[in-house]
Order: structure tokens, then sequence, then C-alpha cells
């Protein structure tokens, strides 16, 4: 074996027991990916699929007691629209569309980037449903970056509800994430959320481990 071949395989080990590493420090938090979805109010959910109706469980997601319905609606503008918009549960006290830059751009909308539940001055857009059809007014958003944590897992990180802070993926890009809006709760999962622009830009995948390198001032 040659000495480049050998410096090669030494890098590519370097990686890989970094990798595993990062998976054993408990300071690794997993990466989420969001795609364009829908939470519903009951009111609005029996307006678009029928008077009494119930979600139907997909599969969970990361977030207990969260998940992916099977249920999906069509999203429109003057522009365009995109059918099958996932729904996801359970029902929420008011109704709310994340998508990405991207799909905005499709549909010639300008939602602003926030965090969940934040809608007032944001974008509209057409729900249609099965049984009806709703125009949700101020309403939709582009999701914040975020960390969602447990109160022990703050403390382990020393950060607080509503903090920011920096994150750093553990791929093959390095990439810093800033201004990620800490979210504690005693109800959380440790996970990212980003959404479909920026994991695509930085080539990640749902299970990605991040780490937190610094607070934002």
């Amino acid at each position: 074996m040659d000495k480049a071949t050998q410096q090669q395989i030494d890098i590519i080990m370097h990686e890989i027991d970094v990798r595993h590493r990062s998976k054993d420090d408990g300071q690794s938090i997993p990466l989420g990916i969001s795609n364009r979805h829908i939470h519903l109010s009951q009111k609005d959910m029996e307006v678009l699929f029928g008077v009494g109706y119930a979600l139907t469980t997909l599969r969970p997601l990361g977030q207990p007691s969260q998940f992916a319905a099977k249920e999906t609606l069509c999203i429109a503008s003057y522009r365009g629209c995109f059918d099958r918009v996932r729904v996801l549960g359970p029902v929420r006290p008011q109704s709310q569309i994340e998508i990405s830059r991207t799909d905005a751009y499709a549909l010639g909308v300008k939602p602003p980037v926030r965090l969940s539940g934040d809608l007032e001055g944001s974008a509209d857009l057409c729900v249609i449903g099965p049984a009806g059809m709703l125009v949700f007014v101020e309403k939709v958003i582009i999701a914040r970056r975020h960390i969602h944590m447990t109160p022990q897992d703050a403390a382990r990180y020393g950060v607080r509800d509503g903090e920011a802070v920096t994150a750093q993926a553990v791929s093959e890009r390095t990439c810093l994430y800033r201004d990620v809006a800490v979210r504690v709760s005693p109800e959380a999962a440790l996970e990212l959320h980003l959404d479909t622009d920026e994991a695509n830009a930085a080539d990640l995948a749902n299970g990605c481990l991040f780490s937190i390198t610094g607070k934002n001032t």
C-alpha cells in the first residue's frame, strides 16, 4: 500500500470515528426536515372534510403525540396550486399552513419567516378539501428554523426557551445555521427542524446530527 492510499484511509477512518463519537457524546441533535404541510382547527377541518370528521394517523412524527395524517388538501393561489398537501395532527386551536420559500415563489405569495403560531400579518391561501373550501387569511408562514427540547435538555445545553443559537451540521458539507430558535417544553423530543429549502441547500437528510456551537447576540 502506498503512502497516499494510507493517508486517504486514515482520513476516512478519522471521519468515521468523529461521527461515532458525535452520536455517543450526548450532545448531538437529530434533524427533522419539514415539507409543506397544514395544521387544522376542528372548526376548519369540519368545513373541509365534513361535520364530525377525525384525522386518521398515517405515521408518527418526531415530536410526541404528533403525527402525519392520511388526509391531504389542495392549497391554491391566483398563480397555481399544490395538491396532496399533508395534514398534520392532532388538531390545534388555530389552523396554519407552513411552506418553503420555493413554494411561496411558485404560488406567488410572500409569507414571513415565523415561529409556529405567530400568524398576524402573514400570507393568505385558499384551501380545498373534499367537503368544502376555505380562504386561510393570515395563516401562511415559512417556519423559522428551531430546536425542540425538554427543560432537561435546555439545562444540559445551557440555553433558555426563546433564545437563538448557532448549530453546526455534522455532515460532508460543513454548514452553520445561525438564529436557530430554542423551544423548550416538557412534552418535546430533542430535534432540530429545517424546511426542505434549508436542508437541500446543505445536502442534509432526516436524522443528520447537529451540535450547538454558540448563542446569537
